[in-house]
């Protein structure tokens, strides 16, 4: 029996402050519950649960340090440094008990196992799994719970080698192993497959449950959803007892996912009750299927009827808006959006590339100026914009001040700087960036690097270079590096090198009506005109031909979309 004194310090310990903390020890200091092992147990373990271990491990030695025979003293060190680290003393406390005699029980081993799986030591933890089976605690729900985590996180690991489903074999063995199983437990090995795409073995689950809830079915949902089987998934949204908001939600992503818009939003308007993700699922469908309209008149909708938007949806918005260039729209958007930086930089970047790409390339840089810690694609999508609007000298500026605050360009920000240096005529600049890819920054060229680089050169008359550049490079050339070659050969009027460049791109059979116009406009500026004539007879006899312009104009207020060609 506790008497009222360990009653209520065990009462204060639950609530105190780090400071009130610091007076309750001095307090046992000072009294006889210096010697009540349970009292100095759950102060060590409160002592832990501010964030730290400095004034734990002093606690610690005062209580005999690493010669103190208590478990519960030990375990609750043990805990302290799964929960604020680093894990590896977590490990250390747990050899030593072993060195030292000290057995270990059921509530040492869930915490050292939660270490190994957070620093990815799994062979260390399939050593403590033989550890549990020989103590025998195998069997208890905690530690095989932690276990069955363990050897599900290590599925996910690239550690030990072997397919991802042949290691979530170890964690499909603890649970079965497992004596009491609830729902949740089966809810979880069903959503670890579903993960893996290994749905057959969650279906086999699923049909073994002895119950589920409304969790299992959403998984078996989503899992079809996933592997694009509509039809298994809408057998069992017809079958489901009761449907939530993410079993509706889900089932609208598996008829999305498909291409099938219009069951998507039947089932959407179907709905008894709509969530922000519900919304975001059906604006997301429309913008990654290319029906931008749709997606804006939905979000209009969604307006109307009160639902607060987040990160998500604006990302989607904007990004329609970006591909229908509807300026008005986006910046009505952009007026929605009360703090940028609260909603980070993807949606950020969204609104950046937005204005970008509506032709107001000067919001776009002011946006980039507001946004807090900006990722590699941010820089990227900013230099590239200022490329496309003919901002060349200030891309390539930002391209090297991003090296400057200590961020590592990546292939895309090569890809997005060659492009502005093949823009803005700068040979010396394209060439050094291009070089320097490998030698600084151990980013290898890819085929459309060289394609920037060759195009950079044909177009400021250095095609003997450029015609190396193709010989040499380790790739086999593309219809777009052809074409970039034979627009220098126009630029030198060498008609010798575009017959052969054409010649070598027709085995290819891209059916470029471009290569043809070009080929007859060297001939025809060459005054050769009964070649520039078989040029286009030869484009005739391919049957390709050269499409009309066409450019997109977005009524800002009726969103409708006229096409003038």
């Amino acid at each position: 029996m506790f008497c009222p004194l360990e009653q209520r310090i065990q009462y204060l310990l639950q609530q105190c402050t780090f400071n009130q903390l610091k007076e309750i020890h001095a307090f046992i200091l000072t009294t006889s519950l210096l010697h009540d092992i349970h009292i100095k147990s759950k102060f060590l373990r409160r002592s832990t649960e501010f964030g730290a271990m400095e004034y734990p491990n002093l606690v610690f030695s005062q209580l005999g340090g690493f010669s103190n025979t208590e478990v519960m003293v030990w375990n609750a060190m043990i805990r302290g440094y799964a929960y604020n680290g680093p894990g590896d003393g977590c490990i250390y406390m747990f050899d030593e008990m072993l060195q030292r005699g000290l057995k270990h029980n059921n509530f040492t081993y869930p915490y050292v196992l939660s270490s190994c799986s957070e620093m990815g030591w799994f062979g260390k933890g399939r050593k403590v799994h033989a550890q549990i089976i020989k103590s025998g605690f195998e069997s208890n729900f905690v530690v095989s719970d932690s276990l069955l985590n363990m050897y599900m996180k290590m599925s996910d690991s690239s550690e030990l080698g072997g397919t991802r489903n042949g290691k979530l074999n170890d964690a499909r063995m603890i649970f079965d192993d497992t004596c009491v199983k609830p729902v949740e437990l089966w809810n979880r090995m069903i959503s670890k497959y579903v993960s893996t795409g290994d749905i057959e073995c969650a279906k086999q689950l699923f049909d073994n449950m002895p119950e589920r809830d409304v969790i299992s079915w959403n998984s078996m949902i989503s899992g079809y959803a996933r592997i694009g089987d509509v039809a298994n998934a809408r057998d069992l949204f017809e079958q489901i007892p009761e449907k939530n908001v993410v079993t509706w939600t889900s089932m609208i992503g598996a008829y999305s996912g498909s291409g099938d818009l219009k069951t998507a939003a039947c089932l959407f308007e179907k709905m008894p009750c709509r969530n922000v993700v519900s919304w975001n699922a059906m604006i997301s469908s429309y913008t990654q299927n290319g029906k931008y309209e749709e997606s804006l008149d939905l979000f209009v909708k969604m307006q109307m009827e009160g639902v607060d938007s987040d990160g998500f949806t604006f990302v989607s918005v904007l990004s329609a808006c970006s591909n229908l260039g509807a300026l008005g729209f986006g910046k009505w958007v952009h007026s929605l959006i009360n703090d940028c930086s609260q909603l980070g930089v993807i949606v950020g970047t969204a609104l950046m590339e937005m204005y970008a790409k509506c032709g107001d390339v000067n919001s776009a840089f002011t946006m980039f100026i507001k946004i807090w810690n900006k990722d590699i694609f941010c820089w990227n999508v900013m230099i590239k914009s200022l490329a496309i609007h003919g901002r060349i000298e200030d891309a390539v500026k930002l391209f090297f001040l991003m090296q400057k605050i200590g961020l590592m360009p990546n292939s895309y920000t090569f890809s997005s700087t060659l492009f502005a240096c093949c823009h803005g005529g700068l040979v010396e600049v394209g060439r050094e960036i291009f070089h320097s890819m490998e030698r600084d920054f151990g980013v290898c060229p890819k085929l459309e690097h060289y394609g920037c680089l060759i195009d950079l050169l044909s177009r400021n008359g250095r095609l003997e270079e450029a015609e190396a550049l193709v010989r040499e490079m380790p790739f086999k050339p593309d219809i777009a590096v052809w074409g970039a070659l034979l627009g220098g050969c126009r630029v030198k009027s060498d008609l010798k090198l575009a017959e052969e460049v054409i010649e070598k791109a027709s085995v290819l059979e891209a059916n470029e009506p471009g290569f043809y116009v070009l080929l007859s406009n060297i001939y025809a500026s060459a005054g050769q005109w009964q070649e520039a004539l078989t040029a286009r007879e030869k484009m005739e006899e391919k049957k390709v031909w050269k499409k009309a312009g066409s450019s997109s104009v977005i009524h800002d207020h009726d969103h409708d979309l006229s096409m003038d060609g």
